[in-house]
């Protein structure tokens, strides 16, 4: 280690993506849409002027934050976009869950968590999810500083329903419940509609899923004004400037064609739902998922040795060596080619 390394940088165990390879592979390790953008993003990208690029973007996204607050019916103060996501996170947890009593989220979950808490100094423990990998919110303890899920989780896929977040949230009045939902729309229901009613919610989604924009990073925070002046105050103390002009620009094109949205969302349902009952047959564990996802152990439970023997045949997927999960691959849904080939090769394997 370098001695010039502040003692945070010493201790911090960052989070590991997905490979990202150079040669040519079926890719199904990263949860990306396997469908291109909308054209209108595209146009949308390609009128940005030579004007525009010389002068600094607008600091609030003001544009994409009325568009987005339109979509979903509430005001532009209650949205709060970022650089992708997981910035959005980020300033979460620092604006939002550093707080005296320790963090809650699950055992298993999305990897970051910990990592944030761990670069913000945030105590936390860990909820264990039940035998069949739910979120039992009967068990989340009251004495909290704060409670993190995603719904659907990751990289399980499975969803809670809206009534069970309701009743987390009536039960931690005093905890601020931030609900993670890079994956609700491949069918689980969102809960920015009980914003209204819950001072303490904040909802998180991102556009690098359903809507294919993965590589323009853009995702949000909805919550009351309170929360997200907490967050802008945040971001402001870190960069004024988080969404360029290009991502500003597409992001507002990507809402504006609902219909090729919906397109997409539904043929990786399909397709989901076509590979999930595929494995079954070939006597995988296949839990249910209402992700762009699978989590699914082969006959036998050696996923370790199958990730290697598919990374041989030129097929991307995730495993992920720890406990309870060692046994499962998570496999991203590509198109109905990709899921064919895959299908196939397990096959050939088998």
């Amino acid at each position: 280690m370098s001695r010039f390394w502040s003692d945070t940088a010493r201790r911090l165990v960052p989070y590991v993506p997905g490979e990202q390879p150079r040669e040519t592979l079926i890719k199904l390790n990263t949860n990306e849409c396997p469908y291109p953008p909308s054209p209108r993003v595209m146009r949308a990208i390609q009128e940005v002027g030579g004007d525009e690029l010389r002068r600094y973007p607008n600091p609030e996204s003001d544009a994409l934050r009325c568009a987005v607050a339109d979509y979903h019916r509430i005001e532009p103060s209650q949205v709060f976009p970022g650089n992708g996501s997981d910035e959005v996170l980020a300033h979460i947890f620092q604006g939002l869950l550093k707080q005296q009593r320790p963090l809650v989220f699950p055992d298993i979950t999305y990897s970051f968590y910990p990592v944030w808490c761990a670069l913000y100094d945030i105590d936390y423990e860990t909820l264990p999810l039940t035998e069949d990998f739910r979120i039992d919110v009967g068990a989340i303890p009251r004495d909290n500083g704060g409670i993190i899920f995603p719904n659907p989780n990751a990289p399980t896929g499975c969803p809670l329903p809206l009534a069970e977040i309701r009743r987390v949230l009536l039960g931690h009045p005093d905890s601020v419940v931030v609900v993670d939902e890079a994956y609700v729309d491949f069918g689980a229901e969102s809960a920015i509609p009980l914003i209204r009613d819950f001072p303490n919610l904040v909802v998180v989604q991102t556009l690098s899923k359903a809507r294919s924009l993965a590589g323009l990073r853009v995702g949000f925070a909805f919550a009351q004004a309170e929360l997200v002046e907490a967050l802008l105050r945040v971001k402001n103390s870190f960069n004024s400037y988080p969404l360029d002009v290009f991502a500003q620009r597409g992001a507002v094109a990507a809402y504006q064609d609902e219909a090729y949205f919906q397109e997409c969302r539904a043929r990786v349902i399909a397709s989901r739902e076509q590979l999930a009952l595929a494995l079954s047959d070939l006597g995988y564990d296949v839990l249910p998922s209402a992700a762009n996802f699978l989590l699914v152990s082969p006959p036998g439970g050696d996923a370790a040795a199958l990730f290697g023997r598919l990374r041989e045949r030129g097929i991307l997927v995730r495993h992920f060596s720890r406990p309870r999960i060692d046994r499962f691959l998570r496999i991203s849904i590509g198109s109905e080619e990709e899921c064919a080939t895959l299908l196939g090769v397990l096959k050939e394997l088998s």
